[in-house]
């Protein structure tokens, strides 16, 4: 086992807090944004107190903007919110707004955001991109014409354009930049910013996102060179799979757009933006492709191309170009950035090629260091999850993706090559071409904040927490993907739905989900159907069940989670839509007609889950998030409606799927876990239908058969009825099939399928076999909120009234987490030692938590050494309500 969790993963503390104080200030869910394109953006703050029952009794914020002018001021607003909709004057565009947020009888913090476009029209730029009429044969400078595969045959050169433009002082410079394709922007010499793969995936045919960058270090006084790499990316280049290799999804040549801004000390501004006045040409970069890879050749290299003075008489003027109105809209999410280099754990040299081991899978690309090569050495690098038994790279489960890239030396001492617009999956990297070279593994993905912590006593489930947390950053990459290996990487709804709550408490992912859900609005028929993927690129795949539910599930979950209603007031509307399509087509409540693709419990081991059942189950939970949103928004008409859809829908569940002996009909795993956990079995079955699921996970030997629908509610769904034993023994398991099988067998992330490789049969089936797939690490969410407790009561939003009910058992000696609630750190840690239980909680200011100290005797129970009677007994802990502050329990355990 590696448990290779990073240290810059790990969960900050919050600031020492001897009295009320506002920390970790947020605009759009971003800390100091740049480019924020509401016009009342929400600003929020986490707040930190040494003591014990301190809450927020008010507020105050202020907002300054250009010139240092007063914007705002709330005025003093009581209260516990820890959020404000700014209500100043008008926003202006481009420019930086300073704010602090003062707590009643408390501190102050400070923070800072900046606007981008909050006008169309004020966008002053084209879109422009290369002209094929102009583009002379490309003579490479040997006779080396690039041997390429098929597949790699008809990649095109990304392009390299620039423009140097004289300004006048300056007191600020930004751009804001966008492509449809991919950029990496470039000033005075210097590249801009640190993210990777701007703008990001999304719906271009419907939205295309733009980046704003203070370049106001970089321009300097004299000339201003403008530069920027363009690629294909997922505009037009290979992307996904529905049976053909896909390539051109949206259009035929990546564009760019820019538009620089320049403050000057008058207030007066200066505006420029991409036109025909760019020049453009090629240079070493001689195809970029996500899935296949780069080729770069060094000999080519454009020495000084994005400094003013260099010389650009032989590029060509760059095309505008005429492709209709698409709307830009800011960026809202945190870009993908590297964020952990790996050195290699391992290398071995064999037959002329070198295999690197890095010891973790990961997304991201390679850091090649060569050296002593002869000018015009091709070293290339081909990337894997896996070795065959021979020791060789594994790549059968890639299908059509090559992730192959290869580096065409320059002939100096010491070179360093890395590629820029591809991401591979991969653990293990073959080098072939020259033997003195030094690899790094640069991991990379959406730089979603840290929000949680989970660790124990038993080093395989620590593994597993690992295993979950690399799941789901190699596969946050601009969009919820379902692998970041082969020729796929799409997003998949049903994927995202199922783990969400887990990615919840590993991440702040608000911003990353708001922009996702877009592109899932603007994707969904015009009667009301989800796509399977979003973005929707695979044409003939709508309205399945579970999977098109993404469109109710995901928005509710971010709002009970982060209490913002603002994504429930976005999402309402396609919420109803999407219930309404399938009570349309089904009038009598049993969810058979347009079921779409209908995967039913997808890989689910060795049984086949009902998928009326799946279906209907699903059905009911959308009307029932529907009529919940509904009536969060004050719209008592919806709520009443879907809520009695939701009614009429589960007797009809009852009536058709449940019998009188409490089985379910299919009696499997699944089909138990969906009807209990949401409700479905009428009452005085429940106590049948638990036998049912218990008996079925004996009879296998305390098996799971679950997939993608069905495994994050089996520890939950156990726990709630008494059977938390039966929920360790699945998270203790090692056998096939369970997450210890594949931990037992070196994985270091989560593997898509139970028999992604067993000793029976080796490598599973080729056709979808990825090592690096996050759903079935759903169970992450039940770690959180079961072993370690951290939850919240029914009916709470935004964890206002958590609640820590720790599960003691299994082979734990010690669990604890951590989480950042949106109002500050919520923690939990038990240990057990000799006949003595400690548990030690915190909780966040403004909150009332329920803590379950758990005791085999309540009156034992102590807290700092004094007598606790607490407000009820569970019949295995005792129940207190405790404010805000550090609590140590003792109890007989």
């Amino acid at each position: 086992m590696v448990n290779t969790m990073p240290d810059n993963w790990s969960l900050p503390e919050p600031p020492d807090a001897p009295e009320l104080t506002p920390y970790d200030l947020r605009c759009e869910h971003r800390r100091t944004p740049l480019g924020i394109g509401t016009r009342t953006p929400r600003l929020a703050w986490r707040l930190a107190s040494d003591r014990r029952g301190d809450a927020p009794a008010g507020h105050r914020v202020t907002v300054h903007g250009p010139g240092d002018a007063l914007a705002w001021d709330s005025g003093w607003i009581d209260g516990q919110d820890v959020s404000a909709d700014y209500g100043g004057a008008p926003l202006v565009s481009f420019a930086r707004y300073t704010w602090r947020v003062e707590v009643r009888d408390g501190g102050s913090a400070q923070s800072w955001f900046d606007t981008g476009v909050l006008h169309a029209d004020e966008w002053r730029a084209a879109w422009i991109e290369h002209d094929p009429e102009t583009e002379p044969p490309f003579e490479p400078p040997t006779d080396d014409r690039e041997p390429r595969t098929v597949r790699t045959a008809h990649l095109p050169a990304p392009r390299y354009f620039r423009r140097v433009v004289d300004l006048p002082p300056a007191t600020a410079v930004r751009i804001a930049v966008t492509a449809r394709g991919l950029y990496e922007l470039h000033v005075n010499g210097h590249r801009a910013g640190d993210g990777e793969l701007t703008p990001g995936w999304t719906d271009y045919r419907q939205r295309v996102p733009y980046q704003v960058y203070d370049v106001t270090d970089l321009a300097g006084d004299g000339p201003l060179c403008v530069g920027a790499i363009l690629a294909d990316g997922w505009w037009s280049g290979s992307l996904g799979w529905d049976g053909r290799q896909q390539a051109q999804r949206y259009g035929r040549r990546p564009q760019l757009l820019a538009q620089i801004v320049a403050e000057h000390a008058d207030g007066s501004r200066t505006v420029i933006g991409t036109d025909e006045r760019w020049r453009e040409t090629t240079g070493p970069l001689r195809y970029a492709d996500l899935l296949m890879g780069e080729w770069y050749d060094a000999r080519l290299d454009l020495g000084g191309w994005d400094l003013p003075g260099f010389d650009d008489s032989s590029w060509a003027p760059a095309r505008v170009a005429d492709t209709g109105l698409t709307v830009l809209v800011p960026s809202v999410a945190e870009p993908v950035r590297v964020t952990q280099d790996l050195e290699p754990v391992e290398i071995r040299a064999q037959d002329g090629r070198t295999i690197v081991d890095l010891g973790q899978n990961i997304a991201g690309r390679v850091r090649l260091t060569v050296r002593g090569a002869a000018p015009g050495t091709r070293v290339t690098l081909r990337h894997g999850e896996a070795l065959t038994d021979d020791g060789g790279l594994y790549t059968a489960n890639l299908r059509s993706a090559e992730a192959t890239d290869h580096y065409v030396t320059a002939g100096r001492a010491e070179e360093t090559y890395e590629p820029r617009f591809t991401v591979h999956g991969f653990r293990y990297v073959e080098v072939t071409g020259h033997a003195d070279v030094g690899v790094v593994g640069r991991a990379m993905h959406s730089d979603t904040p840290v929000a949680g912590e989970f660790s124990c006593s038993d080093a395989m489930v620590r593994q597993l927490m690992s295993n979950i947390w690399w799941s789901q950053r190699d596969n946050f990459v601009s969009v919820p993907t379902d692998c970041p290996q082969r020729d796929e990487r799409l997003g998949w709804t049903a994927d995202a739905q199922v783990f969400l709550p887990t990615a919840c408490y590993n991440a702040d992912v608000a911003a990353f989900f708001t922009g996702w859900l877009a592109d899932l609005r603007c994707a969904q028929t015009a009667e009301g159907a989800v796509p399977d993927v979003v973005p929707h690129v695979i044409t003939e795949r709508h309205g399945t069940p579970a999977w098109g539910d993404a469109a109710t599930i995901v928005p509710w979950h971010l709002y009970e989670v982060y209490g913002d209603e603002r994504v429930l007031r976005d999402s309402l509307p396609s919420m109803r839509r999407w219930v309404d399509h399938v009570e349309r087509h089904n009038p009598g409540l049993i969810w058979r007609n347009r079921v779409g693709s209908h995967y039913g419990d997808w890989l689910q081991a060795d049984v086949r889950t009902d998928r009326d059942v799946l279906a209907t189950a699903y059905f009911a939970l959308s009307a029932d998030l529907t009529a919940r949103a509904a009536a969060v928004l004050g719209d008592t008409a919806a709520r009443d409606r879907y809520a009695g859809l939701r009614e009429r829908i589960g007797e009809a569940f009852a009536r058709e799927f449940v019998s009188a002996d409490g089985r379910v009909t299919g009696d499997t795993q699944t089909g138990y876990l969906l009807a209990l956990a949401h409700r479905l079995v009428p009452a005085g079955l429940v106590p049948a239908a638990v036998a049912h699921l218990v008996a079925d996970l004996e009879r296998r030997g305390r098996r799971l058969t679950t997939g993608f629908a069905g495994v994050a509610l089996l520890g939950p769904v156990l726990s709630a009825h008494g059977h938390a034993d039966l929920a360790y023994a699945l998270l203790h398991d090692d056998r096939y099939p369970s997450w210890g099988y594949s931990i037992k067998r070196g994985a270091t992330t989560i593997w898509e399928r139970w028999d992604g490789w067993t000793e029976e049969t080796g490598f599973g089936p080729v056709a979808m076999n990825s090592f690096n797939h996050y759903a079935l690490g759903s169970v992450g969410a039940w770690l959180y909120g079961g072993v370690a407790g951290l939850g919240q009561e029914e009916g709470s939003v935004g964890f206002r009234r958590p609640r820590i009910r720790p599960l003691v058992g299994g082979a734990l000696r010690w669990a604890s987490a951590a989480y950042e609630t949106p109002l500050g750190r919520l923690s939990s840690r038990w240990e057990i030692d000799g006949g003595e239980l400690r548990l030690s909680v915190r909780i966040p200011p403004g909150a009332l938590a329920t803590v379950h100290v758990p005791t085999t005797d309540p009156s034992s129970v102590r807290e700092s050494g004094e007598l606790v009677t607490g407000v009820g007994w569970t019949g295995s802990a005792l129940v207190c309500r405790v404010g805000s502050g550090r609590y140590s329990f003792t109890s007989a355990w």
